[in-house]
């Protein structure tokens, strides 16, 4: 199941523009928000409530390296990972893979 299927597309945010990461790696600006949040160092992606995500933002780290996706696919694409804890299923299925 991808979780990008579980996010409405919006409208334009008044023509806002924001920074996401390509499939490429590289950065582009877009009018839509990202659907999903990524460490770039340690090249993982999540949901954007992730707790773990939410308690190394809280303590002060995390920030510099953030990261944020259109989707799912993109982020897989880009060659980040699932967190383990806010998208255990594709964690485990990643894991598999890796085996």
């Amino acid at each position: 199941m991808s979780i990008s299927n579980n996010f409405r597309k919006e409208e334009p945010h008044d023509k806002k523009q924001f920074t996401l990461l390509g499939e490429d790696g590289r950065f582009y600006q877009s009018i839509y928000p990202g659907t999903l949040a990524g460490n770039g160092r340690g090249k993982i992606y999540g949901r954007f409530d992730c707790p773990s995500a939410l308690r190394a933002i809280k303590q002060g780290g995390y920030v510099e390296h953030r990261v944020f996706f259109a989707d799912e696919r993109t982020a897989i694409l880009a060659g980040y990972r699932p967190c383990g804890t806010c998208l255990k299923e594709q964690y485990t299925q990643w894991k598999a893979t890796r085996a």
